[in-house]
């Protein structure tokens, strides 16, 4: 396996000072899993000339692995609503010019700085402002979602869940689900391949 890019680690050390937790282990805010932020890397990794958005920093755990990966004249924003960790990713990331921490809400300071070539949305959107943040040709990916093989037989998800309902119902969307490694966790991600109008 290779090594973690050291600015991602440096998100890892933040994490354990503030408490949060590595994995999706007990239920609260935990940071996206590494297999997630490889899989984010490899899509920021092609933003050549881009901008890229997060909604729920956390302290900078997924948004280290796309930054060490996108390229050098890629913009990255990324929006917290819990001040002491806003405060935490802002150190994560003090030299790194190209990086945006903002303290507020989610969907209101990123839709200032729309539209994205790739969405991260990690928490603070609702399913229905996703699409307003990215632009035609745009990603977008959600995460901590269970695959359907994992969900036990009296889940609501088997037959409504937003998010799946989000990226799949869409008919501006091309969307796939992605089961990670660990065959219990999976994301969701989709290219906006339309306007409102419907032209491409």
């Amino acid at each position: 396996m290779p090594e973690w890019p050291a600015l991602v680690m440096r998100a890892q050390e933040a994490a354990v000072a503030v408490g949060m937790s590595l994995t999706r282990a007990g239920g609260g805010p935990s940071c996206c899993l590494p297999a997630v932020g490889q899989f984010l890397a490899v899509l920021a990794a092609g933003c050549r000339g881009g901008l890229i958005g997060e909604a729920g920093t956390g302290v900078g755990f997924g948004t280290a692995w796309m930054v060490a990966a996108m390229p050098a004249d890629c913009r990255l924003v990324t929006v917290e609503l819990d001040e002491t960790k806003a405060a935490a990713a802002r150190q994560v990331f003090a030299d790194e010019p190209r990086v945006e921490v903002v303290h507020g809400d989610a969907f209101e300071e990123l839709a200032r700085r729309a539209p994205f070539d790739l969405l991260f949305a990690d928490g603070g959107l609702q399913p229905a402002e996703m699409m307003d943040l990215i632009r035609v040709g745009g990603r977008v990916v959600n995460d901590d979602v269970t695959p359907v093989n994992q969900l036990p037989s009296d889940s609501p998800y088997l037959t409504h869940d937003p998010k799946r309902d989000f990226f799949f119902d869409d008919p501006r969307l091309i969307s796939t689900e992605v089961v990670l490694p660990d065959l219990r966790n999976s994301l969701l991600v989709g290219t906006r391949v339309c306007d409102v109008s419907g032209h491409r």
